[in-house]
């Protein structure tokens, strides 16, 4: 192979030989197990295919797609595959860890509350929670991401007479609630046909509420969701809503409160907060959001005289508003039992803050996957996350939570798990809840996620090898004096007992580094588990950089021999960049029904 020269000073130059990477010793024997006199027929091919990969319904034409896919590499040969071409369809684009043509295979026909569902928090956010700007750019990369809820805080704008979207009490720059619509009508059903659902954070009066209805009518049209009744007895599904936009938000209520002064005075009246979301500070231009009432009696009077027409105006405008809203939002008055209490008759959707879910998951768990086998209950990120970090997932996930909400303009592990769990079923943005978290017992009980459960499945993980940095990096990029020392972290992240990392050696200056090593991984619950992969550069100093990740859902990983595609911090995909791996699912004798 060429070579690689690093400078160290003027006079002196290190030269490194890019070594070319042969199969692994696995790789060489199963050739030789599923092949004859050095060739691999398209017969023999096809038993490999159903045999070691697991492929059960693999069929002779999906054995010559591969043929096919290597004709134009000098290694092909029409009789069959010699070992460098099978070794080349190992680390091919065919050869995917989950499978390779998405589809949407879970059942779509069951209630909106029995999905997990891709969710935004403050979907128009370009960047940190302070001060970034709002634009409809956000909005437009989240949906095309199959992001199924978009969450948009509305208020009034300084004049009062129209709606923008920013969030309130902060420094935030506003964006026109209309292009916010307009971008998500013409972007929603890029990537998946299924509902996309808008929450609005509501902060506005009743005539901005009527004119909120006549943009949402105008701009969806038939695209709207309007629920035959004003609240439903179940959710339809998310098949029976398919390129449908559904809006939910809290019922309208008076948020303007003008009180006549009968000492002839008139004060200022502040709106009242309708958000489940509390604003982080004050709002720095406090004449944003209130409304100033000036004038002597006479003009007191008159003004309540108007005040008495517009409120006949606005009573017909907040029917109009309220039919727009198929999911009701809100928290009932008391606690946290009340909060959680089941209406057989309605359904409605609950927010709570990641602080309130581990404080109610301490007491309540049992109550709060109840409340979600019928109602929808939406996560949402602490106050103090200003930079726009996520949380742990899994909380909610635990419990049955389906819209945890996550802010999609920044990067870092949790935003990875949650892109992880998404690329299930196909991608649409809706992945299946267990069963487990649906069931409920002979004595009404249901899954409690504090519970020891036993070890159902082992996972078994063989990191072999990777390519791809030196196409898709600078070859100074790791290390200015040698090629990088890459290493391997493989872990599960999932309920508390299946979570753990373990790591390879470090192979020092390679490109494309054998690592050979082996994980086993005990899993209690595999249908919420994440495997994650990530690559990183050693250092001597410690601290190591990154060189690639990603997240794979264990329900859809498939075993065998795979190419694992690695992604940026922000989940997209490198060209090159990937590793080669072999997973071996073991089932144990336990069952998974967490002896309901």
């Amino acid at each position: 192979m060429s070579k690689q020269s690093f400078k160290v000073c003027f006079c002196f130059r290190r030269i490194f030989k890019l070594q070319a990477t042969g199969p692994p010793e696995d790789v060489q024997y199963l050739f030789n197990r599923y092949s004859q006199n050095g060739t691999m027929t398209l017969d023999q091919l096809r038993y490999f295919l159903i045999d070691f990969q697991e492929e059960k319904q693999a069929t002779r034409e999906d054995a010559q797609a591969i043929f096919n896919s290597l004709k134009h590499l000098n290694i092909f040969q029409r009789k069959g595959l010699h070992l460098e071409a099978f070794f080349r369809y190992l680390l091919g684009d065919l050869n995917t860890s989950l499978p390779p043509s998405p589809t949407v295979h879970h059942d779509m026909t069951a209630p909106l509350s029995h999905y997990f569902l891709f969710t935004g928090h403050n979907s128009y956010l370009t960047g940190n929670q302070l001060s970034s700007n709002c634009s409809v750019e956000p909005i437009i990369n989240a949906l095309r991401r199959n992001v199924r809820v978009i969450e948009l805080d509305l208020w009034a704008n300084d004049k009062k007479d129209n709606v923008e979207v920013r969030h309130g009490g902060t420094a935030t720059s506003p964006v026109e609630l209309i292009k916010c619509l307009r971008a998500i009508k013409e972007n929603a059903f890029y990537a998946s046909e299924y509902p996309v659902i808008i929450t609005f954070e509501d902060h506005l009066t009743r005539n901005l509420q009527e004119k909120v209805a006549k943009m949402v009518t105008e701009t969806f049209g038939d695209m709207l969701f309007r629920p035959e009744s004003e609240y439903l007895p179940e959710f339809p599904s998310p098949e029976s809503l398919k390129k449908k936009i559904v809006i939910s938000t809290k019922p309208p209520k008076e948020y303007l409160d003008i009180e006549s002064n009968t000492k002839g005075r008139a004060g200022t009246k502040k709106m009242k907060d309708s958000a489940e979301e509390q604003p982080r500070t004050k709002e720095k231009h406090s004449s944003r959001d209130k409304i100033e009432i000036e004038g002597t009696v006479n003009e007191a009077k008159l003004e309540e005289e108007e005040e008495l027409h517009q409120d006949e105006d606005l009573q017909n405008a907040v029917p109009d508003y309220r039919r727009l809203i198929a999911i009701h939002a809100g928290k009932l008055k008391g606690g946290l039992e009340s909060w959680l209490s089941i209406d057989p008759y309605r359904v409605r959707r609950l927010s709570l803050s990641e602080q309130e879910l581990e404080n109610a998951v301490k007491t309540h768990g049992t109550e709060i996957v109840r409340f979600t086998q019928r109602n929808l209950l939406r996560i949402y990120p602490k106050g103090t996350r200003i930079d726009s970090s996520n949380y742990n997932p899994f909380v909610g996930w635990m419990h049955g939570a389906q819209m945890v909400a996550f802010n999609m303009q920044g990067h870092g592990k949790p935003l990875q798990i949650m892109q992880g769990m998404f690329r299930a079923n196909g991608g649409c943005g809706y992945v299946k809840k267990p069963d487990f978290l649906l069931e409920v017992g002979a004595n009404n009980e249901v899954f409690d996620p504090s519970a020891p459960f036993p070890v159902i499945k082992v996972l078994k993980v063989t990191v072999y090898m990777g390519e791809g940095w030196h196409l898709d990096f600078r070859h100074t990029h790791f290390d200015l004096y040698s090629p990088p020392d890459f290493f391997v972290k493989v872990g599960i992240v999932g309920a508390p007992a299946d979570t753990r990392t373990k790591e390879t050696k470090p192979i020092e200056d390679d490109w494309t580094p054998s690592w050979n090593d082996t994980f086993e991984f005990p899993l209690t619950v595999p249908e919420l588990a994440i495997l994650r992969v990530e690559v990183r550069e050693y250092d001597t100093s410690g601290k190591s950089e990154f060189a690639g990740q990603t997240c794979l859902p264990i329900a859809e990983l498939r075993s065998g021999i795979r190419a694992v595609p690695l992604h940026n911090r922000k989940g997209e995909k490198y060209k090159s960049v990937k590793l080669l791996m072999c997973f071996k699912f073991e089932d144990t004798n336990l069952s998974n029904e967490f002896s309901l």
